[in-house]
């Protein structure tokens, strides 16, 4: 197997289960090591052994997402074991509940904005100095069809994943004369606890792995994807260029 990857650092967040924890496993695999970060310690440590199974290496980081203090002593740690950092995946993410906008608690709103939106803003001022000194920088950050859909309900987690587009978006733009190439990733339905919880009564058979579409992510962080500022979408095809209903036809 080639290792595209080795001797480059990646952190991945939510990576204890799902797509971030496939995700992190497979940049382990490409040779990368890997900064997992999750809530979850039993998770971490299964996905450690998973990485060492494949002949990768991981180094575990059991914290919240909403411990922005946490998220900047990370910057600083990885500052001084490895002086930067290659790729950075924003994978971590929470639903919310859906129901009508006036029945939502604030502490909801609060923490979904908190994990979706203020986590990932945390995360680039802590992290970008480190993605400047790689000569080949990635970021790449989980968003969701429903950031422009504004399906009833969804109140929460739609106008979160607007929020990130818009800040992810601004990131681009200030990243545009770096070596940081910045780019969303939207992995459509995906077998997920998330999408087990929006859609209780589907069959989950009928929706691509977490590691089907974690491969799609991986090959976003290889040396040969060049695209910067652009946002993809998992495919049974492959990886496809998505265009927004907004956006003028080319």
């Amino acid at each position: 197997m080639t290792r595209e990857l080795e001797n480059r650092i990646a952190v991945v967040t939510g990576a204890s289960r799902g797509i971030g924890k496939y995700a992190a496993l497979g940049l382990a695999r490409k040779g990368a090591h890997v900064i997992a970060l999750a809530r979850t310690q039993g998770g971490l440590e299964e996905l450690d052994d998973e990485i060492k199974s494949v002949g990768g290496s991981a180094t575990l980081v059991p914290a919240d997402i909403k411990d922005y203090p946490a998220l900047d002593r990370l910057g600083a740690a990885i500052y001084e074991r490895w002086g930067k950092l290659d790729i950075l995946i924003g994978n971590a993410g929470v639903l919310g509940k859906l129901s009508p906008l006036g029945h939502i608690e604030p502490k909801t709103w609060d923490e979904v904005m908190a994990v979706n939106v203020t986590a990932n803003w945390r995360l680039i001022r802590s992290l970008d100095p480190l993605l400047r000194r790689s000569d080949d920088g990635r970021a790449i950050f989980l968003t969701s069809g429903q950031a422009y859909k504004t399906t009833a309900y969804w109140g929460p987690y739609s106008t979160s994943k607007a929020a990130l587009e818009a800040l992810v978006g601004t990131y681009v733009a200030e990243s545009a004369q770096t070596t940081v190439s910045v780019n969303m990733f939207s992995p459509g339905p995906t077998r997920t606890r998330m999408r087990a919880q929006a859609m209780p009564g589907e069959d989950p058979e009928i929706v691509p792995s977490a590691e089907e579409v974690a491969e799609q992510l991986v090959q976003m962080c290889l040396p040969g994807f060049k695209a910067r500022g652009a946002t993809y979408k998992y495919a049974p095809t492959g990886l496809f260029k998505f265009k927004r209903p907004s956006e003028p036809a080319q």
